[in-house]
């Protein structure tokens, strides 16, 4: 991680010399404003809401202020069709469901560049590396996306946007203590003009955790510390108005206590995790022919180090082991967005991208003898074009068409296509709106070209792409002057050719699985100091081979939140999620026994109090009624919780 270290120092000196862009869909106290809310993610080019078909949440910089959530895993945690798990505290391996889909099936991007790790088993994205410091916006997209991002967006697209000053340098500190001995400490500085701007930040965050492996289980009453430092830089330059130069760097350095699993006796006193990664990525904008042509050049490039050190102790005397996963992806692209005319506007383009890896790993124990593993360096390309017309009709039509055709280096080609009509009627404030859209995802590194061991095969390079077909449809409708919004959506996802591990061939496309299900969202505004949302997701998950419910995925999940602004100086949010049973293994020695995971009640709350327009004081409560609840068997969760922190903005 030394050389990533220097690249991203050498990135910020090199710019360092040049000379001098609503509200939440559930929770917004502004019901007006969310038709004309501007969203990139759905179409890769910035589209009001009132235009997208697709089913989107919006998660803002005030909606995080209020919440005073940390981390992405908190920020997430209650949208509506999506499911998040963690194993044990902060820091813990993390994972995103969205309707049903695999966490392997989601693509998270950082200002559009892609982080999934390509030497992750199924090149998917730990959520718990990201803190929600600098964050502007978060933009999730539900269903099958690979028309527009390629793969691992077959289930949807996980967008995090960070913060774009202007203006007078501004100064923000926050930071905040509490239960499990937290502290966290957040620093961003940013500025500028219309020719050059900054943005400057740093981020810490500690906890002494609780035990990853559930006390409710014999043998785990140690508990897992994490701990993990973030440093940001983004630049911009605009020389003249139809041409615009950014750099944009991220560094994150995190250390994490683990376990050896879940349940009775998987707790280990000194098994620890160090993940490290970098995100390079600068991009321009160019505009012609009286700008209507709109050029956008991309070059990024994501690193990521894993280093395991497991060595001996008083639980286990006789056995260590170790490893390292070193990994980097980088992607070029051009975009081409030409507004043919007010009702018109074709977007096309083409994307390359190089992945590649290596990992050794080390084991001694008394028992099984020494062995040692290597994971050579292995890569693969994909190259991409992509075009999609966005139509707009007489104000009340608007549809995006599109297709895309992929050519992987290992596993082929594969075409998809995206169909997104949606009906407005503003005299009834009605929209009614439909999506159809395939999905690929390219086998990873991992599952191509992992060695076999004495155990059988791991890896199988004649792998062919797992696919899916996703649709929606509802409606969304607007009543008493927009103080009261609905919107309900039927969606159905089905998957084919899933990469599974068989113990005696390794990986092989054989499992098919499909989910369905239905999402409401009510937002109501009574008064201007109220505001008030509810969001319920109804989902049946199976795998189409055992005919089996897919595990840990709830058939019920339901939130609640009020948002009170009292005395022009204080505000009280209170939610609750509720979700509802799902299915589980329990590892009993050596085999795994199906279970049914008993739902649970979370109420939280958070008080804000302005003693000045530049500080400010908060309190954060968290499971109030301190309930025991497990999210992945036996691992554990937090009981209880009290946070107080204060923020400064000069």
């Amino acid at each position: 991680m030394k050389s990533s270290i220097l690249i991203f120092l050498s990135a910020v000196l090199f710019v360092s010399g040049l000379p001098v862009q609503a509200d939440k869909t559930e929770n917004s106290k502004n019901p007006q404003s969310l038709q004309h809310e501007v969203i990139v993610t759905a179409d890769r080019i910035p589209t009001e809401r009132r235009e997208i078909a697709g089913s989107v949440t919006v998660i803002t910089q005030k909606d995080l202020e209020r919440t005073k959530q940390s981390t992405l895993v908190e920020a997430l945690r209650e949208a509506a069709g999506l499911n998040i798990l963690q194993n044990g505290p902060p820091g813990s391996s993390a994972s995103l469901l969205i309707r049903g889909a695999d966490n392997k099936h989601t693509l998270v991007m950082i200002d559009g560049v892609d982080v999934n790790d390509p030497l992750s088993p199924d090149r998917s994205f730990d959520l718990s590396l990201l803190h929600v410091a600098d964050v502007d916006r978060v933009e999730i997209l539900r269903g099958s996306q690979s028309t527009l991002y390629g793969s691992d967006a077959i289930g949807g697209v996980v967008n995090i946007i960070t913060r774009r000053r202007l203006g007078k340098p501004e100064l923000r500190f926050s930071g905040h203590g509490g239960s499990f001995n937290t502290w966290t400490g957040n620093l961003n500085l940013g500025g500028g003009t219309d020719v050059f701007r900054y943005s400057l930040g740093t981020s810490y965050y500690r906890s002494d955790g609780f035990s990853s492996a559930n006390t409710a289980y014999e043998g785990n009453t140690e508990n897992d510390g994490h701990e993990s430092f973030t440093l940001a830089a983004g630049f911009g330059w605009t020389p003249l108005s139809q041409f615009t130069l950014e750099l944009n760097t991220r560094l994150i350095d995190s250390r994490t206590d683990i376990d050896n699993g879940g349940g009775a006796y998987a707790d280990d006193p000194n098994n620890v995790q160090h993940y490290d990664a970098l995100l390079l990525n600068a991009r321009g904008r160019l505009l012609l022919l009286k700008n209507r042509w709109e050029q956008l050049f991309s070059v990024s490039v994501v690193d990521f180090e894993r280093n395991y050190d497991n060595p001996v102790d008083d639980l286990h005397p006789f056995d260590a082991d170790r490893s390292t996963y070193n990994s980097r992806r980088w992607k070029l692209s051009w975009q081409n967005n030409l507004f043919l005319h007010p009702s018109n506007t074709l977007v096309l383009g083409i994307e390359h991208e190089n992945e590649e890896g290596d990992s050794f790993s080390e084991t001694e124990s008394l028992l099984f003898g020494n062995s040692t593993s290597f994971f050579p360096h292995s890569e693969a390309a994909n190259t991409a074009f992509f075009i999609q017309d966005k139509i707009r009709l007489g104000g009340f039509f608007f549809a995006g068409l599109g297709i895309r055709h992929d050519h992987h280096s290992r596993a082929g080609a594969a075409t998809t296509y995206r169909i997104t009509p949606a009906f407005l009627l503003e005299k009834t404030g009605t929209k009614i709106k439909a999506t159809l859209g395939t999905g690929f995802k390219s086998p990873s590194l991992y599952q191509l070209f992992a060695p076999a061991t004495f155990w059988g095969p791991i890896g199988n390079e004649d792998l062919e792409p797992e696919k899916s077909v996703s649709w929606d449809a509802g409606i969304e409708q607007n009543f008493l002057e927009d103080r009261l919004w609905l919107s309900a959506v039927y969606f159905s996802h089905q998957f084919d050719q899933l990469i599974d591990y068989d113990t005696i061939q390794g990986y092989v496309n054989i499992s098919e699985a499909s989910s369905r299900g239905l999402e409401v969202i009510a937002r109501a505004v009574p008064v201007s100091w109220l505001s008030l949302s509810a969001s319920y997701t109804r989902l049946n998950a199976r795998n189409e081979t055992t005919d089996a419910s897919l595990l840990r995925r709830p058939k019920n999940k339901l939130t609640f939140h009020a948002g009170l602004r009292l005395f022009d100086k204080a505000d009280l949010e209170i939610s609750l999620l509720a979700v509802g049973e799902r299915e589980d293994m329990e590892w009993s020695g050596w085999t795994a026994v199906p279970v049914t995971m008993p739902g649970y009640v979370l109420f939280n709350a958070v008080a804000s109090f302005d003693l000045s327009n530049r500080f400010g004081l908060f309190v954060r409560l968290d499971n109030i009624l301190d309930r025991e609840y497990e999210v992945v068997k036996g691992y554990g969760t937090p009981g209880f919780s009290v946070f107080t922190g204060l923020d400064i903005n000069l």
